[in-house]
């Protein structure tokens, strides 16, 4: 089941319909959009935790969370 914007709001707070959208294209789930918020905030201790880097959806999650605090800094 794709995620819902009430989902994407429980993991990541308010945000922008693009991303919102950006998000839900992905076809991501709740738990994948956890797990690349997790990993935006705090990669170098879920590497030293030894996790594995995140690859497919994770990945993608990770690249437009990463995009979008960029495009907030400028």
């Amino acid at each position: 089941m794709t995620i819902t914007r009430d989902e994407i709001r429980r993991v990541l707070g308010p945000v922008d319909d693009t991303l919102a959208a950006d998000i839900v294209n992905t076809g991501a789930n709740e738990q994948e959009l956890a797990e690349a918020w997790a990993w935006v905030n705090s990669d170098e201790a879920l590497i030293n935790d030894g996790r594995p880097l995140p690859g497919g959806r994770v990945a993608e999650l990770v690249a437009l969370l990463v995009a979008d605090e960029e495009e907030e800094d400028r």
